[in-house]
C-alpha cells in the first residue's frame, strides 16, 4: 500500500519528466501546426479579371441583386442566402433545399428586371447569369451604368469563357463549353465573398457527382452511335425550334455519355426546322421543362404534345419509341445544375433499350 509520503514522492518525479518533455511536446505541437491547413481567407482589396473587365473589391459585399436563376443557386449553395437582397431571371423552380430561403427574399422579376428595380436596392453587388442582360449591350443595362453608380458586376465565367456573345441572340461558342468554367465562378464568388473553404467543398461534391454520372453511363454499353437533340423552346410551334448547339452545355452532357448531338452549329440555341431533325433522326429527344411562359413551347407538355402530332416529328425513332427525356432547362444552360442535367440523362439512359 503506497503511503501519503511515497505518493507524494512519486508524483514529483513525474512532475520532473513531464517538465523535462514540455519543451519537446512544444516543438511537435508547433511542426504539426505548420501542417493543419487553415481557414482560407480573402486578402482585399481583391481584383479579378471578369468577362475581360477587371473588377475590384475592398470588403465582401453585404448586400447583392441577382440577375439569373444560376447566379441565386450559386450563392445559395455557398452559404450566402443572407447577402443576397433580390433575385430575378428563373426558369424552374429553386433546388428544394433553398426553398424556405428563397421564400424569404424578393423576386424583382420572373424574367427580365428593370435597371432601376435593380438599382433601387442598393446593391454592392449585381451577380449575373447571361452577358446579354448585363453586358455592352445588356438589355438591362450595361456594366459602366451600374459601376458608375459604385455598383460593382460579376458575370458568371461559364457564358463568357469559350464564348462569343457579340454575335447576337443567345451568343456563340468559340470552344465547347466544360464545367471548369462552372467551378470557376464558384471559386471567384467564394473568394469574393471570403468563403473559400465553401467554395472547395461545392466543387468538390460537384466533381464527385459528375465523376458518378460519367461511370454510370459507360457502365450500359449504349450503342457506338447513339445520337440526341435537345429542345428548349420554340418562339411558335409552328416554326423552328431552338435547340442546342453542339459546344453548349447539352453538347458537353452528350460528349461525356458518349452520344452524338445531331445538330452541328456552334450557335448556343440556333433554329433548325423539324424536317432536317427528322431527317437525322436522333435516338433521345430531351426537351425542357421550365416555369417560363415567354413562348407557347416553353410548357413541356404543349412540346410533348407537338411530338406525337405533328406529321414530321412524329415520325422520328425517338418519338415512336418513347425515348422522350424531360429535363429542367436550367440544367440547359452552363449552370451548375448542368451536372444534375447530366445525373438525369445518365438516369434515363439506363431505363432504355436499342434495338441495333
Amino acid at each position: 500500500m503506497t503511503s501519503p509520503q511515497s505518493a507524494g514522492h512519486q508524483n514529483s518525479r513525474f512532475q520532473r519528466a513531464a517538465d523535462a518533455t514540455r519543451p519537446l511536446r512544444g516543438l511537435l505541437l508547433a511542426i504539426a501546426a505548420l501542417y493543419t491547413p487553415l481557414a482560407a481567407a480573402t486578402d482585399y482589396p481583391l481584383t479579378l479579371t471578369n468577362c475581360g473587365r477587371d473588377i475590384e473589391f475592398d470588403a465582401a459585399p453585404q448586400s447583392t441583386v441577382t440577375i439569373g436563376q444560376s447566379a441565386t443557386e450559386m450563392l445559395y449553395s455557398l452559404g450566402l442566402g443572407n447577402k443576397v437582397s433580390a433575385t430575378s431571371v428563373w426558369f424552374n423552380p429553386v433546388l428544394p433545399e433553398y426553398r424556405a430561403l428563397n421564400d424569404q427574399i424578393e423576386r424583382i422579376a420572373d424574367n427580365d428586371p428593370s435597371f432601376e428595380a435593380v438599382v433601387n436596392h442598393k446593391p454592392d453587388l449585381v451577380a449575373v447569369q447571361y452577358e446579354w442582360h448585363v453586358g455592352p449591350t445588356g438589355i438591362v443595362a450595361t456594366r459602366d451604368q451600374f459601376h458608375d453608380l459604385g455598383i460593382n458586376t460579376y458575370i458568371l465565367p461559364a457564358d463568357c469563357d469559350t464564348k462569343d456573345n457579340s454575335t447576337g441572340g443567345d451568343g456563340t461558342r468559340v470552344a465547347a463549353f466544360s464545367t471548369d468554367s462552372v467551378y470557376k465562378g464558384i471559386h471567384e464568388l467564394a473568394t469574393i465573398y471570403d468563403v473559400e473553404n465553401a467554395g472547395d467543398e461545392l466543387v468538390a461534391d460537384l466533381k464527385a457527382r459528375e465523376s458518378k454520372a460519367v461511370a454510370r453511363a459507360r457502365d450500359l454499353d449504349l450503342p457506338d452511335d447513339l445520337s440526341a437533340v435537345f429542345w428548349f423552346s420554340s418562339a411558335d410551334l409552328e416554326i423552328d425550334p431552338y435547340v442546342a448547339g453542339r459546344l453548349g452545355a447539352p453538347g458537353y452532357m452528350m460528349d461525356k455519355l458518349g452520344i452524338r448531338n445531331v445538330i452541328e452549329s456552334d450557335e448556343e440555341w440556333p433554329t433548325v426546322g423539324w424536317e432536317s431533325i427528322a431527317k437525322a433522326d436522333p435516338d433521345i429527344i430531351v426537351v425542357a421543362r421550365m416555369d417560363r411562359r415567354r413562348f407557347p413551347a416553353d410548357d413541356v407538355e404543349k412540346k410533348l404534345e407537338f411530338l406525337r402530332t405533328d406529321p414530321v416529328a412524329s415520325q422520328m425513332t425517338a418519338v415512336k419509341e418513347g425515348r422522350i427525356v424531360q429535363m429542367d432547362a436550367h440544367a440547359m444552360s452552363a449552370t451548375l445544375r448542368t451536372i444534375f442535367g447530366l445525373e438525369a440523362l445518365s438516369e434515363s439512359l439506363a431505363e432504355m433499350t436499342f434495338n441495333r
